[in-house]
């Protein structure tokens, strides 16, 4: 079609003597010389009853040319322009429908012939169609041959990719192999480190059990026979074991492990470990100090720093205070006072200071240093082994991926096109997704990621298909079709959303444009058909 619109400068004018209102290709029903049949063969009548303003036919064939049959068509001629059906019933109706008027012949409006001008606007849109379709079509065959020869470098790059795995390969294996003798050395060093340490531990903490164990002994030897009689240890009602408030002297006796009275080794051996938890030291605190953590406490080295006499306002303010102190405290009436409660037994050491490990000895910490060298090393051989494997991956995929009939498509694998819209800006990467994002600020919204080519059978490069995009609020998942157009240049030319959840998007591009109709010849200045 577009060849012969191009061509209509150069056609000559044929006129056939037929009724009003008959296509040219219709001519031959309508012979004058004998008597008409009905297009749909309902009725044979006389040729004088063509368009004599009466329906005959019910196909309304034997009135093309007026506005008697409601169901029947006016052929519009239209010369130097598109012949076009109208229907029958607008003949004759005051509007002008065709072009070149013939519908208005008896109804008094004059219609002005704009056929010629329709015709030289039609044919100046078509040439520039056409030269976007030449232009595109060169731009084509660029895209091939550039796909041609980066698919030969990708092949090649996927080659020596796939070589150089080996060798990364075989020295992964080897430096694996070097980390985990590196790494035996370095065990048992940190091994041995951490025995000597648990077993300085437990001597310290024996050590420190003893020392409680003959705190505990000397506080309740009162009459210091070298001896802990039922009676003594009758003295501290916290060993209660039957939950009466007060040891019985046959649970002081039970205690001592049926003695009447225990020495200083069987003491620490035997009675120490029963009474521990519940044990209280009969010693007062003079001055108990705050614990501090270690990690809050300041280095010995500073020191606070000296408070400021108080001035007279801050005095008065804090003799304010300690009256009102006095006066809550008669309000509540005075509460007897009570004695400080018995120390514990003294706790172990913070943690900072002895539940912390020493630092390992210069042989250990070679070691150490060995090991984390080799595990460094094998690390970054191994992730250079996944990154070549991801590389050769992308490379497969993009080497077998369709990108059209010679792939020319290919170019759009690596690139994103956006259209802004009053209230979205829309994102297009070929291949890989489509998304939405609001103009003024949110997150984007996924409007479908690849599915695969959506054209008709004949043309199925002509479209995509995107999926499985972000749900909508119940409904379905969104979905993009996107309808590729010849063009100069690759740009998203319109969105819109012609179902709920269902974009269509146009793409224009050079991969999309055929190959276009020779020129035709430049030899003549007619317009009419």
């Amino acid at each position: 079609m577009l060849l012969l619109l191009l061509l209509l400068p150069v056609c000559w004018a044929v006129e056939v003597k037929r009724p009003r209102g008959v296509s040219l290709t219709n001519h031959h029903f309508y012979d004058e010389s004998k008597p008409f049949t009905c297009l749909d063969g309902s009725a044979t009548i006389s040729f004088d009853q063509v368009n004599d303003d009466y329906c005959d036919c019910k196909d309304g064939s034997d009135e093309p040319g007026t506005a008697a049959c409601p169901n029947g068509s006016f052929h519009c001629t239209n010369t130097g322009y598109k012949p076009l059906y109208i229907p029958s019933r607008w003949v004759n109706d005051g509007v002008c429908d065709c072009c070149d008027g013939t519908d208005e012949y008896n109804s008094g409006t004059v219609c002005e012939n704009t056929c010629k001008e329709k015709g030289r606007k039609e044919r100046e849109t078509l040439q520039q169609m056409a030269e976007v379709t030449r232009e595109g079509f060169r731009l084509k065959k660029i895209l091939i041959e550039d796909w041609k020869k980066a698919r030969e470098e990708k092949q090649k790059k996927l080659l020596e990719l796939q070589d150089g795995k080996k060798s990364l390969e075989d020295q992964v294996e080897m430096l694996r192999t070097v980390k985990e003798e590196a790494e035996k050395p370095e065990k048992e060093a940190k091994d041995q480190h951490r025995k000597l340490w648990e077993e300085q531990q437990a001597a310290s903490k024996a050590q420190r059990e003893q020392e409680l164990a003959a705190d505990a002994f000397q506080e309740l030897d009162d009459d210091m026979d070298g001896a802990v009689s039922v009676t003594e240890l009758q003295t501290h009602p916290e060993l209660d074991t039957d939950g009466d408030g007060a040891l019985s002297e046959g649970e002081a006796q039970a205690l001592l492990g049926g003695d009447a009275q225990t020495d200083a080794a069987a003491f620490r051996d035997r009675v120490w470990a029963a009474i521990r938890d519940k044990y209280r030291s009969e010693a007062l605190p003079t001055e108990q100090p705050v614990p501090s953590t270690p990690e809050l406490m300041e280095p010995e080295e500073e020191q606070p720093p000296v408070p400021l006499p108080p001035t007279e306002d801050e005095e008065d303010e804090e003799e304010e205070e300690e009256e009102d102190e006095e006066e809550d405290t008669q309000g509540q009436g005075e509460q007897p006072k009570e004695a400080p409660p018995p120390l514990v037994p003294p706790q172990a050491a913070s943690p900072s200071e002895e539940d912390t490990m020493p630092p390992y000895d210069e042989q250990t910490q070679a070691f150490i240093n060995a090991a984390q060298e080799a595990r460094s090393k094998f690390e970054e051989a191994e992730r250079s082994l996944r990154e070549m494997e991801e590389s050769i991956r992308n490379l497969e995929q993009e080497i077998s991926f369709d990108f059209g009939p010679d792939g020319e498509f290919a170019y759009l694998y690596s690139q994103c096109y956006e259209l802004a819209t009053n209230e979205y800006v829309y994102r297009l990467c070929p291949f890989k997704l489509v998304s939405q994002k609001p103009k003024l600020g949110g997150s984007p919204t996924n409007l479908g990621t690849w599915g695969s080519w959506a054209g008709p059978e004949h043309d199925k490069f002509s479209a995509m298909k995107y999926e499985q995009g972000t749900g909508c609020w119940q409904g379905p998942n969104r979905s993009t079709t996107v309808r590729l157009l010849c063009g100069k240049e690759t740009a998203v030319t319109s969105t819109t959303e012609p179902s709920r959840c269902e974009y269509l998007m146009e793409l224009t591009t050079p991969a999309a444009c055929p190959e276009p109709p020779p020129e035709p010849p430049a030899d003549g200045d007619h317009d009419e058909l």
